[in-house]
């Protein structure tokens, strides 16, 4: 009888278990009396995407790079759709077609919504100290793609990438493919405890990423925030 209820009870919570496609809930007996619980779950593909615009055009990685540091950053609810619209009102359209856009389209853009854009020069051992998302250029075979720069830590570097998701690079690997400059957002409204500088852990990973904590002010402002971007 035991087996029998344990089969059961293993049917009830496999059976609704979503393969593939988008989040969902799943239910399951979890009481003596068979009351019902319900969990919220995930897929791979929502998983590796978290708090991350995917790019969907071969030219707009810079457009979805931008618009998640905006909406993960600074609150606002962008698509990718919208922030290319805004970068090609002052970009030439047939240069984007064939280079993409450039840090000068972002900057011109982020000018538009009130915020300063900003491009640091910095060497990659110094990246730890980096206390906010960036976007960052990096040769990928020969393919200069944009990508969010979300932290350097313990020597990794966690990236969000438009076309892969979340990744985790050794920070020598990431170092070889980048151009050395940091390009951040500054300006009201930014979240300092946003997502992006918290990624997710990698589902293999024996422990998390325990290191963040919140930004101070003294911190912020030594990347170009002023006293009024805090109020």
């Amino acid at each position: 009888m035991r087996r029998i209820s344990l089969m059961l009870l293993l049917a009830c919570f496999l059976a609704p278990f979503p393969m593939v496609g988008h989040a969902a809930e799943i239910r399951f007996a979890a009481l003596p009396n068979g009351a019902i619980a319900y969990k919220q779950v995930v897929s791979m593909r929502e998983r590796r995407f978290l708090n991350l615009l995917e790019q969907q055009t071969d030219f707009s990685c810079g457009a979805a790079a931008l618009g998640t540091v905006l909406n993960a950053a600074y609150g606002w609810n962008l698509q990718e759709e919208d922030v290319i619209k805004g970068m090609l009102a002052n970009a030439n359209a047939e240069t984007v077609r064939t280079q993409g856009f450039s840090m000068l389209d972002m900057k011109r853009y982020a000018e538009t919504l009130g915020l300063r854009a900003r491009g640091y020069r910095i060497t990659a051992d110094k990246l730890e100290s980096l206390k906010v998302p960036s976007i960052v250029l990096l040769d990928v075979r020969g393919y200069k793609h944009f990508v969010v720069l979300q932290r350097v830590f313990k020597g990794s570097a966690y990236v969000g990438d438009p076309v892969l998701g979340h990744k985790k690079m050794p920070l020598d690997e990431f170092a070889k493919g980048w151009n050395g400059i940091v390009f951040a957002l500054i300006g009201p409204g930014y979240n300092r405890n946003n997502k992006l500088l918290s990624p997710p852990e990698q589902l293999t990973a024996k422990q998390r990423i325990d290191g963040f904590r919140p930004v101070k002010d003294a911190e912020l402002m030594e990347f170009g925030f002023i006293q009024s971007d805090f109020f």
